[in-house]
């Protein structure tokens, strides 16, 4: 593995309890970040804070994302613990049920958007100043395959994907005269928790379509976000970088 250096960097992962945000919190941790943990399930993010004790300084918030007064409360408590924020990689998300547009619950279009989208937007709100005022910030979004290409029997997750890379490439030029590096990845389907979310069905397909014939591992996924928010990556923003196995044709 090669080591990023992310020596004094100090990190924000939302959804960071479980599955590619875990992956990416103790990637942070081995190439010599602090990281703040922000998850809605704060037990299970104390457990994984705990399984991480001694691989570096982590730490939690209980945020839901689709809250301002939440998100804003996380950054203020993550701020004076960590003396700042120079990493935010927003990475919280819900996949929804699996149905064909003209039988989708309202509400639960709603939801997805909320946290999948509007959840993204609230913590690129309440961090970004701080990372202005400094003149330097790394940030990662976690989009997906489907923002791209549209997955069927999935439209509300697939439409606040695409709308994740599309707020990704606009704050990225808002942004460009900063020493802040805005950008996305669209990884494909990874074996998280998330499947359960899923019919075997759609597991199915989506297997189907990626040309290597498997799904994506986390921690390849933490490696590429690792680079991304290193120093290293000072030119690059507003980007769409592809972890789908082949599968992207753009």
């Amino acid at each position: 593995m090669n080591r990023i250096d992310l020596e004094g960097r100090r990190a924000v992962v939302t959804g960071g309890a479980q599955g590619i945000g875990r992956a990416i919190v103790e990637r942070f941790l081995e190439s010599g970040a602090a990281v703040a943990i922000w998850d809605k399930d704060r037990a299970e993010a104390e457990r994984t804070a705990g399984e991480l004790t001694g691989r570096g300084r982590v730490l939690v918030e209980a945020v839901d994302v689709t809250r301002l007064a939440e998100v804003e409360a996380a950054t203020r408590a993550s701020t004076a613990a960590l003396g700042g924020i120079d990493i935010l990689v927003c990475n919280a998300g819900i996949a929804g049920p699996t149905m064909p547009v003209v039988d989708y619950p309202i509400e639960e279009w709603q939801r997805i958007l909320d946290i999948d989208l509007t959840g993204v937007f609230l913590c690129l709100k309440a961090i970004v100043p701080q990372m202005i005022a400094r003149n330097f910030g790394r940030i990662v979004n976690v989009a997906s395959i489907a923002g791209k290409e549209g997955n069927p029997n999935a439209a509300a997750y697939s439409a606040a994907k695409a709308g994740v890379i599309a707020l990704t490439k606009s704050l990225g030029k808002e942004l460009a005269a900063y020493d802040i590096a805005v950008n996305c990845i669209t990884p494909a389907a990874a074996r998280t928790r998330i499947f359960e979310q899923m019919s075997e069905e759609h597991i199915r397909y989506m297997l189907s379509k990626i040309p290597r014939g498997r799904f994506v591992e986390v921690r390849e996924i933490a490696a590429m976000v690792a680079w991304l928010v290193s120093a290293e990556n000072s030119f690059t923003t507003g980007a769409v970088f592809d972890l789908s196995g082949g599968r992207a044709t753009y």
